[in-house]
């Protein structure tokens, strides 16, 4: 069965949302202080880089799959890091990383919607 159109869209969108947020990681203040040590950005570093990794196969299970519970997943996701997004940009400003999270967001905002309207209806299953 071929791929949806909207399916793509979502799929490429995610994708290239997921990419930024690699990006967004990579130019991370990693600075120690007193609060945060080299130890603890390295495991962050390391979780921020495994969650990308879960998401990227949520996509793929979404899309490639058809499953319908990554979507909810990857919205519910959206919804936290938009509102972290909120919370980090209130506290430090717009920095570059902030910048790209926007972006990031607004891309995976899109995407989630294709997924849910149009001829990608009927293409997940439960």
């Amino acid at each position: 069965m071929n791929l949806p159109r909207n399916v793509l869209w979502f799929e490429v969108l995610l994708y290239i949302s997921l990419m930024l947020d690699a990006l967004s990681v990579a130019v991370q203040d990693r600075t120690p202080t007193a609060e945060i040590t080299d130890a603890m950005i390295m495991v962050q570093t390391i979780l921020n880089a495994a969650l990308i990794l879960l998401m990227v196969y949520f996509v793929y299970l979404a899309a490639q799959r058809r499953k319908n519970w990554p979507r909810w997943v990857l919205l519910a996701a959206l919804l936290l890091s938009a509102y972290s997004l909120v919370l980090v940009i209130g506290d430090k400003g717009m920095t570059l990383d902030a910048g790209i999270e926007v972006i990031s967001c607004a891309l995976t905002t899109i995407g989630l919607y294709y997924s849910f309207t149009g001829d990608a209806k009927g293409w997940f299953i439960a």
